[in-house]
Order: C-alpha cells, then sequence, then structure tokens
C-alpha cells in the first residue's frame, strides 16, 4: 500500500494543476456574467426569501431585474419573472399567498404594483394608476390595504409641443431627475378589494417611506415640513392615522436628519436613525440609532458613544434590542444594542462587509454579505453564524482567479495613520515590485471595505497591484475623521494618498516608475488635486471629477454644500480660487490624463472633465475625453461599462506597462 502513494500524490496533484489551469483572469466583458442580488424579504411563515436579480443581456445591451425566491433551508431556488421588462421592490402578501412587485411591463407607460400567487402562474396587474409616478408602497398588516408613495405629474398624454420648464426652486436641478419644479410626492391608501385610492396627505411637502403600525390603525413616514425644505436636509418622522382625513402627528423634532423608521413588535415605539449633525447642510456625518416614544417626546440615543456609522435598523423578536449594521474600519458588522442602556454586543467579525437585514420569525435574522473574493449573496444569519442561502455567483466565480485582498496602514506626511486595502494579482511572483494603480473612492464620505470590488480586480487581473486608501473624509473611522476635510478639500486627503504611496513603494510592492491613480465623483476629483501635487504619478484616469470648484455654483446639485460649507462665491471667492487649483495650476501637472463622464450628469457635470480636457490640450498633456452618450453619474449602460474598464485599461497599459 505504500508504494501507491507516490503514484496517487501524482495524480491528485495533476488533477489540481488541471482544474487551476481551466480558470482564466478577469476581463472586462465579464461585467456582462456578473449577478447583482438586492432587496431580500422574508415570506411571513419564514419558508422562503424572495428577492431580485439583475443580470445582463449582452445582445440587447440590457440590464433585467426578475423576482426569485429561495427557501430559508437554501435547498430550492426559483425564479418567479422571467418577463422583458424589470420587476423590482418585491414584497409579500400579510398571508403569505403572494409576492408582489412592481414593474412597467406590458407596454406600460408608468410603474405599477403587480401579484402574483407564489405557487406559480401569471402575474396580475393590481394598481392601474394614471397619474403621477408610484415611488414606494406597502402592505398594511391585514393584507387589504397598501400604502402607497406617488409622486405628482403633469398629464402630458395630449401635448404636443413641450411646454417651457419654468424653475423657483433654490434647488432646482438634480442627477437622473433633471430640473426641479414643483411635484411633490404624496401617501395613499389603497384598498387592494375594491381597488379605491384614499388621499392621505396633500400640500406641496413631500412624504416618503410608509411603515404600519403592528396593528394597523397608523402609519409613520418621513417629511421636512420646514418653511423652505430645498434650503436644509430635515426630515421628521410624522405619524397619521391610516384613514382619509385624518390629522397627522410629529414624532421627532431634530432640526437634521431623522429616517429609517421601524415600529416596535408591540407598537408603543419607533426605532429610527438621526443625524449627528442639526445644520442645514449634513455631508460629513454619521447615523446614531434612537429609539423614541409613538407620541414622542426626548428619544434615547443607543449608539451615539459608539462614534461610528449605524444603518438597517431592525427590532428583535422580543423587543427590548435593536439589531442594526455598523460600519467600521473598511468592514460592515452586524451588531446588537440593548434598548434600555445601548449596550452594544458585536454579532459578527472577519474581514466582509453585510449590507442588508431583515428579522426571520424564528428570531433569527436574514442579511446580504459580500467578501474581497465573493461577490454578495443571501445569508441566514443564526447564533452570530452565517448559512449561505443563495448560489448565483458560483458560476461567474468557477471560471476566474481573483486577486488577494489584505489590508495595511500608512502614515501620512502630517502623522495622520490611514487604513487602505492592497489587491495582489494572482500568482504575482514573489518579491517583483509591481505597477501600481490607486484607485480612489468617491463620496467623500464612504469607505473601501473588505468586498467584492470589480473595477479593481479587473485592475489586479491585468497585472497591477491595486491600492484603496481610505482617506480622511472618509467614514467607518469616527465623525472627526470624516469632518477634517469639511470646506479644505485636496489637502489631507491628497497627504493621505501620497502617504500610502510611500508606503507600497518602501515595503518593495509598487514600482515608483509605474504608478497611476484615477477614480469616479470624488475619486476623479481627488485624482486631479493629487496629480497637481505631485508628479510621480505616471498615468490617471479621472472620472466624473472637477476642478475648476470657482466655476460649478448654480452648475451642479451641491447649492447647499457650496453655501453651508465654503460660503457663497461673492462673499468667500478667494476660497474657491483656493479650491481650484488643479484647474489653475494645470500647466504644473506632467501626468498623461484621460478624462471620462456621463452626458447627462447634473451631478458633477460634464463640464468639469471638459475643462481640464481643454487644458490639457492646450498645455500639450497627453490627454483624451470620453463622453458617455444619455448617462447620468453612474454610468448604467452596460455595454458602456465595458467600454470604460477596455479604456481604463489601454490607457494605464500605454503608460505604465512600457519595459
Amino acid at each position: 500500500m505504500k508504494s501507491m502513494l507516490p503514484l496517487l500524490f501524482l495524480l491528485f496533484t495533476g488533477l489540481t494543476f488541471a482544474q487551476n489551469s481551466t480558470k482564466r483572469t478577469l476581463k472586462p466583458s465579464d461585467i456582462y456574467r456578473l449577478q447583482n442580488l438586492s432587496d431580500p424579504h422574508i415570506s411571513p411563515d419564514g419558508n422562503w426569501v424572495a428577492y431580485t436579480l439583475s443580470t445582463v443581456d449582452s445582445i440587447k445591451n440590457k440590464r433585467n431585474s426578475d423576482i426569485w425566491m429561495v427557501s430559508w433551508d437554501g435547498k430550492e431556488s426559483i425564479q418567479l419573472t422571467n418577463s422583458p421588462e424589470s420587476e423590482s421592490q418585491p414584497n409579500w402578501s400579510p398571508d403569505g399567498k403572494y409576492v408582489s412587485f412592481v414593474s412597467s411591463r406590458n407596454g406600460l407607460k408608468g410603474s405599477q404594483i403587480w401579484i402574483m400567487d407564489r405557487r406559480g402562474g401569471e402575474a396580475k396587474q393590481l394598481t392601474d394608476l394614471k397619474k403621477g409616478d408610484l415611488n414606494d408602497y406597502e402592505w398594511s398588516p391585514d393584507g387589504t390595504k397598501m400604502a402607497l408613495v406617488i409622486k405628482t405629474q403633469p398629464d402630458t398624454a395630449k401635448v404636443k409641443v413641450p411646454k417651457p420648464i419654468v424653475i423657483d426652486r433654490y434647488h432646482f436641478k438634480q442627477d437622473i431627475e433633471g430640473y426641479l419644479t414643483r411635484k411633490p410626492s404624496h401617501l395613499y391608501l389603497y384598498d387592494v378589494a375594491t381597488k379605491k385610492m384614499d388621499t392621505l396627505t396633500k400640500g406641496s411637502y413631500d412624504e416618503t417611506d410608509p411603515k404600519w403600525s403592528p396593528d394597523g390603525s397608523q402609519i409613520a413616514f418621513l417629511s421636512n415640513r420646514t418653511t423652505d425644505p430645498d434650503r436644509n436636509e430635515n426630515s421628521d418622522i410624522w405619524v397619521i392615522d391610516a384613514k382619509a382625513k385624518a390629522s397627522m402627528k410629529q414624532i421627532t423634532t431634530w432640526t437634521g436628519s431623522d429616517t429609517a423608521q421601524q415600529w416596535s413588535p408591540d407598537g408603543k415605539q419607533i426605532a429610527y436613525l438621526r443625524s449627528t449633525a442639526s445644520d442645514n447642510y449634513i455631508m460629513y456625518d454619521q447615523s446614531v440609532l434612537c429609539v423614541v416614544s409613538k407620541e414622542g417626546g426626548e428619544p434615547k440615543l443607543l449608539s451615539k458613544s459608539l462614534d461610528r456609522p449605524v444603518s438597517n435598523p431592525r427590532w428583535t423578536k422580543n423587543g427590548t434590542s435593536l439589531m442594526a449594521l455598523v460600519t467600521d474600519d473598511r468592514t460592515r458588522y452586524v451588531a446588537e444594542f440593548a434598548v434600555s442602556d445601548g449596550k452594544t454586543t458585536k454579532i459578527t467579525s472577519g474581514n466582509r462587509s453585510f449590507t442588508a437585514l431583515e428579522r426571520h420569525p424564528s428570531g433569527s435574522f436574514l442579511t446580504a454579505m459580500s467578501e474581497p473574493q465573493m461577490p454578495t449573496e443571501i445569508y441566514a444569519l443564526e447564533g452570530g453564524i452565517t448559512r449561505r442561502l443563495t448560489k448565483h455567483q458560483d458560476s461567474f466565480l468557477e471560471k476566474i482567479t481573483l486577486a488577494t485582498v489584505e489590508g495595511f496602514t500608512s502614515k501620512s506626511k502630517d502623522g495622520m495613520l490611514v487604513s487602505s486595502l492592497l489587491y495582489r494579482p494572482a500568482n504575482a511572483p514573489v518579491g517583483k515590485k509591481l505597477p501600481t494603480i490607486f484607485f480612489i473612492h468617491g463620496g467623500p464620505v464612504s469607505q473601501d471595505e473588505f468586498s467584492f470590488d470589480l473595477t479593481r480586480q479587473m485592475f489586479a487581473a491585468a497585472g497591477y497591484a491595486v491600492v484603496a486608501v481610505n482617506y480622511r473624509g472618509s467614514n467607518g473611522r469616527g465623525l472627526a475623521y470624516c469632518k477634517v476635510i469639511s470646506g479644505d478639500w485636496g489637502n489631507k486627503e491628497v497627504l493621505d494618498i501620497l502617504g500610502a504611496a510611500d508606503y507600497v513603494i518602501q515595503k518593495g510592492i509598487a514600482n515608483p516608475d509605474k504608478l497611476g491613480i484615477g477614480g469616479w465623483s470624488y475619486g476623479g476629483i481627488l485624482t486631479d488635486y493629487t496629480i497637481a501635487s505631485d508628479t510621480r504619478f505616471k498615468a490617471a484616469s479621472s472620472g466624473a471629477g472637477v476642478a475648476l470648484v470657482s466655476s460649478m455654483y448654480g452648475v451642479d446639485q451641491y447649492i447647499l454644500q457650496y453655501d453651508n460649507e465654503i460660503g457663497q462665491p461673492w462673499k468667500n471667492f478667494d476660497k474657491y480660487v483656493a479650491l481650484s487649483y488643479p484647474f489653475l495650476k494645470a500647466y504644473k501637472i506632467k501626468t498623461p490624463t484621460q478624462f471620462m463622464v456621463g452626458e447627462s450628469d447634473y451631478n458633477v457635470p460634464a463640464v468639469g472633465s471638459e475643462q481640464m480636457y481643454q487644458a490639457f490640450k492646450s498645455l500639450g498633456i497627453p490627454t483624451e475625453l470620453i463622453i458617455y452618450p444619455g448617462q447620468f453619474h453612474g454610468i448604467t449602460n452596460p455595454s458602456f461599462q465595458k467600454d470604460r474598464l477596455e479604456r481604463y485599461l489601454v490607457w494605464f497599459n500605454t503608460y505604465l506597462m512600457k519595459k
């Protein structure tokens, strides 16, 4: 028997090599293969989870989302819808017999609510809204009614020539929505059996996010009812009886933002998230978990001492505590907060990121989670242990090799310790200095986490080490770390990026002669700031950025930020000029830079990229400008997403892969 061991070893290693050799590195077209899971909801009996699965048809160049469900034991997965049009916002009827969803299928001009028997069969259209856009809905606890949120829209069915857009608002433009007129969103009560609809709220204010009380008698919702809602970011929780002509009651009075309200199981309290800041403009902030009586009064702040952003609050079954997601230094974990004293217990750990939370009838929880080498899947969370339910990503992963991801901490020039992530290409030679791309996250109030990131994995697949820097302004490191860049853009963030660059060079990871930098949105803005501050980067890609800040007042959607963070230009123009240094000092830039932007971007309009491109052309610095037709701030067209990845690689390869 002993004589057989060498042969068995050779057979085993040969099989392992054959299996590994069938895998390949990522390529831009793989963006068509990656599926996105979202919006999971548990059936009332706890046996099933409904969710949306988004896939791409590369031939039609179209992304489509369908409704699926998976059994709680994870053994059975069923696709419920398969129409050419997308379905979204799945939910269960309270008796568990039907799955409802929103769609504009069958050629409808606007979205309507549909229902289908969970056991199969064709979906039936439930609502037939003639005017307005359906934004949200929620079943009443007894299943006889729905609370609808409908945004007012003018009747244009008989209008042949568009009318002029008349603007009279302080905040008058927004990405995707375009120019903002006065079209408020209101609450309506829809009777499922008779299809009769009663108006709950009227007037010039918006009402959103309806949540039914457990006994079905009341609805909690959000509204900003200040004198001019455009001039602040307030939102308060209000409660109204679930009947026509009922009066509403204000529950919270914080001048900042109150959101994400959740009724306690006994209906006596409401949990919610409150902004730390009470200012008109809330950018550098983190949400605090609170509980208040359903009658209002002074709230109890459960997570204030945690100094980390909290999201997705959900009551435990017995109502004595709340589960929520906590954003913390490169991770997002699940924690439990005692209602009595705010005592916090960390439920999950590890280098991963949780993104959803819902209570199961048993008292366990449903969650969604991603890891550096695993795109998002849905899991059961039982006793702090995750159990995978869906397996949609297996077909994507079985064909490819992925970069390894590790964390590191660097020290900036002023002594600040900064947390970052390093992507090492699969099978990278040990000890070899690699061409390195710093791909910078947007926001700025967000963070790079131990979660799956296709763009950075794509760079690594092309042979690059990739660095993700959680510069000051990012969340996950406390409020002070986040707020310190307010009104001082392109200063400390650049110090942090350069400090991370020094670290990977000193550690022998990065080839100092082959450094690149890029990013989108605030990541594009920081790309501009960085190449105007340091000439070490040999190539750059600035996506949806802006460098001439002094030209953007009234051009983009950030009027509140300008007025409240750096002041009005006629009062503080020197500040605008100082923040515009990448454009005004463009003659000092040596880095060949690619500029990209969506044609219809109102968030960071195309003019920001166009101005820098023109400056580079005038100065003779190698550059190119790519404008994606019909795209907003986020590029959603699948072929454009693939094109962007391809152009990234061609541009960086041209300057960083030369021998």
